[in-house]
């Protein structure tokens, strides 16, 4: 999710609990050989043995579309010592897709085959090399083809977002297209797409038949989510809606100030403000609190105004805490 889940929300995400890996955002590959500092940038947990602060484990991600231009930045990557090396072959952007990158190469089975089988070459055998598909680009009609193709390359794991790049994320996922992956290959398969709350995930594991799943912007609008799948937790026994958060607010805000602390230290001061309305505009879809600071910070751009802003909101909690 270029843009949104950098290393610094990764960061913040994986202290919520329930993660068992992350992939990061995708580095992209054409026709030059990147300098180990490119992949330091994208995946600075590279300094810190490959995982977030939390002890979450990361695997790079590469997207690109020539075999022996992957092959060889796969090789500079590996040599990092990553947990592995992801390849995208699901981003609908429509510039990746117009230089053939992305869920345009599901138009093209044998170069998938071509290019896993060529950055698994390059990668050394311990280290397990993945991917990650949407169901096709127009239609679903090649999608069983696409995952043998990339079985037969030498992926040791599939997730397939269970949509079409001409699908982009609107719902819903089929995820009963999954199922029909996981019957034709023997590899493990990672459902994706529309997991939202423990509901999306119980009905996506018993469509899919896949126990384990990836979470994206369900995770960014409630960093609780992951913990409560693991734990089979919902709010719907306490006749709570669905759309309920599984983190309460008073402990996502030191969550959220951390994040701040870091959004300070580590990016371009005209970024640091833009990424805190990013996050809050995800998280007021599920939590009254983040609606009113998105609405109370919108046309704020100046970090030291949300400095003041943070660290008032940290005091209120502080006093409401003693206060109990």
């Amino acid at each position: 999710m270029e843009g949104l889940l950098d290393f610094v929300l990764r960061d913040i995400l994986t202290r919520s609990g329930g993660i068992d890996r992350c992939v990061s955002e995708f580095i992209r590959v054409t026709n030059t050989l990147l300098p180990a500092r490119t992949f330091e940038r994208i995946v600075p947990e590279l300094h810190n043995g490959g995982r977030t602060f939390a002890g979450v484990p990361v695997r790079p991600q590469l997207l690109g579309s020539d075999p022996a231009c992957l092959a060889e930045n796969a090789a500079v990557l590996a040599s990092l010592g990553p947990f592995g090396v992801d390849l995208n072959f699901g981003c609908p952007a429509k510039v990746v897709n117009r230089h053939g990158g992305g869920a345009a190469l599901l138009e093209d089975p044998e170069l998938l085959l071509r290019i896993m089988a060529a950055v698994r070459r390059a990668v050394p055998a311990p280290m397990p090399v993945s991917a990650k598909m949407r169901l096709g680009l127009h239609d679903d009609l090649r999608a069983e083809e696409c995952a043998l193709a990339l079985e037969a390359g030498g992926a040791e794991e599939l997730v397939v977002h269970a949509r079409t790049k001409a699908d982009a994320y609107r719902p819903p996922a089929y995820w009963e297209r999954i199922a029909d992956i996981c019957a034709v290959v023997k590899i493990p398969v990672i459902a994706n797409g529309e997991i939202w709350n423990v509901q999306d995930a119980q009905r996506c594991r018993e469509l899919s038949g896949c126990q384990t799943l990836m979470l994206g912007r369900g995770m960014v609008t409630d960093p609780g989510l992951a913990l409560a799948i693991a734990a089979g937790v919902s709010p719907t026994p306490l006749n709570l809606p669905t759309d309920a958060p599984h983190l309460a607010w008073h402990i996502l805000l030191p969550l959220m100030a951390d994040f701040w602390h870091l959004v300070r230290s580590r990016l371009d001061r005209k970024k640091q403000a833009g990424r805190l309305k990013q996050w809050l505009n995800f998280l007021r879809h599920r939590y009254p609190q983040a609606h009113t600071a998105y609405l109370e910070l919108r046309t704020v751009n100046d970090p030291l105004v949300i400095d003041r802003w943070m660290a008032q909101q940290v005091s209120l909690k502080a006093d409401l805490k003693e206060a109990a």
